[in-house]
């Protein structure tokens, strides 16, 4: 499926602790341009694929909530034939009874994804305390599936359990995105790993207690791919191909995090001379060569380039914590094996538990004073 991904505003109505997107503007997208962005999005669609999922980003997309039915509309006229959908990422404050009557009649074409980020203390100190102004019930009930994206900053470390847990106790059964913040910020120092180590352990044991409920996005990885024969050489994202970004006034970037929000022009001019079609230019020898986890390691080849200046070097401030991830990851997919929740098939199995062995032999003496 095709999925391109359209910046309607660089405006945004919060300022979180965490935001990358440094150079917000007022600038906004026409919809003259917006019709031009959404015909050349289905001119270009190749063959064999006969829809397409629109992503509107901001800034706040909901800024721009007219643009969004004018962009909507002109879509269902001209391209009815097409199978499409739009997605969101939302703050979810600006949805006043009108706005959410227009969405949820057309809730299964556009689906919004709620950005919150845990209880109310947490989320208000890392948002600009906007907790109260959410219709909470509202993103759960019109879009059960959707679940919530949270973003870890240093300010929520120490509630990461509490935080995760209080998203399931309202309903949702995804947190599918938990990110740590992007930038300069060194996730490796010890005083962090001190502090994240113990939420990991109470997550753990959550997870356990409760093995019908989905895995939140820090635990939810395959970790027989560890133990794969051959590692495929392939960037791990669509940078510069399925990922193509059209800002507002309708220039292609690679992917959503290489904007001008982001970057200034020299960064962006240097950034595009690099051949996207190369994967070689968006793998770390030296993780692909030496790293047990690699295939399993979370990374984002823009946010890469804004910390390293490089796509092909990885940001290494994220290592260690990854790893004692890794290792209590292993630690909960072993109580699920164990007690029979699990719900692998036996080839997957087998090479889970020599993964578990192996992650557990590699790194629990390193990590073992936050244990």
């Amino acid at each position: 499926m095709y999925s391109p991904s359209i910046c309607i505003t660089h405006n945004c109505n919060l300022n979180c602790v965490y935001c990358y997107q440094k150079q917000h503007s007022e600038q906004q997208m026409t919809f003259e341009t917006a019709k031009n962005v959404i015909d050349t999005c289905f001119a270009n669609i190749s063959d064999g694929k006969n829809a397409i999922e629109f992503t509107l980003i901001g800034g706040e997309p909901l800024i721009e909530f007219d643009l969004i039915r004018k962009i909507y509309e002109y879509t269902t006229n001209h391209y009815n034939d097409f199978r499409f959908y739009f997605y969101a990422a939302t703050n979810g404050i600006l949805l006043d009874e009108e706005r959410k009557k227009w969405l949820s009649e057309r809730k299964d074409k556009i689906f919004l994804r709620l950005s919150l980020d845990g209880t109310p203390l947490t989320h208000n100190k890392n948002r600009c305390n906007s907790y109260e102004k959410i219709d909470i019930d509202f993103f759960r009930e019109t879009w059960p599936d959707m679940g919530v994206k949270m973003t870890l900053s240093e300010y929520s470390l120490a509630t990461l359990a509490k935080d995760i847990i209080h998203l399931h106790s309202l309903g949702f059964p995804d947190i599918g995105g938990v990110n740590l913040a992007e930038g300069d910020f060194d996730w490796n120092k010890d005083e962090y790993l001190h502090i994240i180590a113990p939420q990991l352990k109470m997550l753990t044991d959550f997870y356990s207690s409760n093995p019908d409920l989905r895995l939140c996005q820090l635990f939810d990885k395959r970790l027989d791919l560890c133990e794969a024969s051959s590692r495929p050489r392939m960037k791990r994202c669509g940078i510069g191909r399925e990922t193509v970004f059209f800002d507002v006034d309708g220039k292609a970037y690679p992917c959503t995090f290489m904007t001008p929000m982001s970057f200034n022009e020299d960064e962006l001019n240097r950034a595009s001379r690099y051949d996207f079609s190369d994967d070689n230019c968006f793998i770390d020898e030296e993780c692909y060569q030496n790293c047990y986890i690699y295939p399993i390691c979370p990374t984002c080849s823009g946010a890469n380039y804004l910390v390293t200046g490089s796509f092909k070097h990885r940001n290494r401030n994220k290592c260690r914590i990854q790893k004692i991830t890794a290792l209590f990851t292993a630690e909960l997919i072993s109580r699920r094996i164990i007690n029979g929740t699990d719900n692998l098939n036996d080839e997957v199995k087998y090479h889970t538990i020599n993964a578990i062995k192996k992650i557990r032999m590699l790194y629990k003496h390193e990590f073992i004073k936050y244990l």
